[in-house]
C-alpha cells in the first residue's frame, strides 16, 4: 500500500506500524509532526505525551521500556543536550522493549541556535544512530531500529535532517500493524541500578558489541551499499546521498558510491572494501566530518594509500 506523506509522518506512522506503546517528546522543529501524527493515527492501542521537556520525555519512555513496551521519543538536536543524563546511563543499563530516540538535526540552521550533528552524539552515549537519505527509508529505518534495539538492548537514535523531516513522497507502508504482547515490569538490580562495579563490567560489553559484533552488521545492512568499482569514489549519507545519486543518474560517471545509513557503529568491513578499489574519495555529509573521520581512521588502521577530501582538506565547505 502506497501513501503520500511528510517524513515525519512516516516515521509517525511507522512507529505505529511496528507496535508502539508509548510516544513521548517535546515540540521543536523539525522534529514536531512525528508525535502530531502519530497522536492523529491513534486508535487507543499506545499512549502519545508531550512531555515538559525532553528528560523527563526520555525518562517516561524508558519506563515504559523497562516493561516491554516499544517506545519512541522524539526532539530536535539541541533537545537532545537536555536528556543527556539519562541518556548517558541508558547505553549502560540497556533497555528490554525496543527504544527509538527520534532527533531531527537542523543544517542551515533553519529553526535552531546551532547545527549541532546527532551523529557525533551518538559515538559520545555510545549509542547506534541510523542516518535515512530518502522518506521511505525513515519509514523503513523504524522497523529496523526496533528490532535493533531489542536484539542489542541498547536505545537506538534515528537521526533525520530538515530536509528529510518536511519532504513529502509516495512511502510504500505496511498493510497491518504488529502486534505486541502484554508488558509487565520485571524486577531486576543487578541490571537496572547502575552501581560502578555494573558500569565497568557494562562498558567493556559496549566496546565490544558497537565496534565489533554490530559494526559487522552494519557492513552486510542494506541501508549501507557499495556501488561499482572505480578508482575514484564517493562516499555519503543521510539527504546528501540523495542528491549525490540523482546528479550520478542524470550524467555519464565511472565513479564508486558508497551510501552509509548507519553511521555510527561504522560499517568497517564494507568501508575496506569501498576504499581498497580507490586511490581517491570525495565525502559528502552534512555537518561533522563523521564519514570522513572514520574513513581515514580505516585507511591508516588498514594501511591502505587511499586520498580522502572532504571538510577536513577544505574540499567541501563546512
Amino acid at each position: 500500500m502506497t501513501e503520500f506523506l511528510m517524513g515525519n509522518q512516516a516515521i509517525g506512522r511507522a512507529a505505529r506500524d511496528a507496535g508502539l506503546g508509548l510516544i513521548a517528546g517535546y515540540p521543536g522543529t523539525p522534529s514536531t509532526e512525528v508525535l502530531e501524527y502519530a497522536a492523529k493515527i491513534n486508535d487507543g492501542s499506545y499512549h502519545a505525551q508531550w512531555s515538559v521537556n525532553e528528560k523527563a520525555a526520555l525518562e517516561v519512555a524508558a519506563g515504559a521500556s523497562y516493561c516491554g513496551m516499544r517506545t519512541m521519543v522524539t526532539c530536535k538536536q539541541v533537545g537532545l543536550n537536555v536528556a543527556a543524563d539519562p541518556l548517558m546511563s541508558l547505553a549502560y543499563v540497556g533497555v528490554r522493549g525496543g527504544m527509538v530516540i527520534l532527533v531531527a538535526d537542523d543544517p542551515g540552521p533553519i529553526s535552531s541556535q546551532t547545527e549541532q550533528d546527532t551523529r557525533t552524539f551518538g559515538m559520545f552515549s555510545k549509542v547506534p544512530v541510523l542516518d535515512p537519505c530518502t522518506v521511505q527509508q525513515a519509514y523503513d529505518m523504524v522497523f529496523y531500529a526496533y528490532e535493533l534495539s531489542e536484539k542489542y538492548h541498547t536505545p537506538v537514535i534515528l537521526r533525520p535532517t530538515t530536509r528529510i523531516c518536511h519532504s513529502c513522497a509516495d512511502v510504500t507502508v505496511k498493510d497491518s500493524i504488529i502486534k505486541k504482547d502484554g508488558v509487565s515490569f520485571e524486577k531486576d538490580p543487578e541490571h537496572l541500578v547502575i552501581f560502578p562495579k555494573l558500569s565497568y563490567g557494562n562498558h567493556k560489553l559496549i566496546e565490544q558489541k558497537l565496534n565489533v559484533t554490530m559494526s559487522d552488521e552494519f557492513s552486510e545492512s542494506p541501508f549501507n551499499s557499495f556501488e561499482k568499482d572505480s578508482r575514484r569514489g564517493i562516499a555519503c549519507s543521510g539527504v546528501s546521498a540523495a542528491y549525490v545519486k540523482d546528479i550520478l543518474q542524470s550524467c555519464e560517471n565511472d565513479l564508486s558510491l558508497l551510501t552509509v545509513g548507519t553511521p555510527f557503529p561504522f560499517p568497517e568491513k564494507l568501508a575496506v572494501k569501498f576504499l581498497g578499489s580507490c586511490d581517491e574519495v570525495l565525502v559528502l555529509e552534512e555537518l561533522d566530518p563523521v564519514l570522513e573521520r572514520a574513513l581515514t581512521f580505516i585507511c591508516g588502521k588498514h594501511h591502505l594509500n587511499t586520498v580522502i577530501h572532504g571538510k577536513l582538506d577544505a574540499t567541501t565547505a563546512n
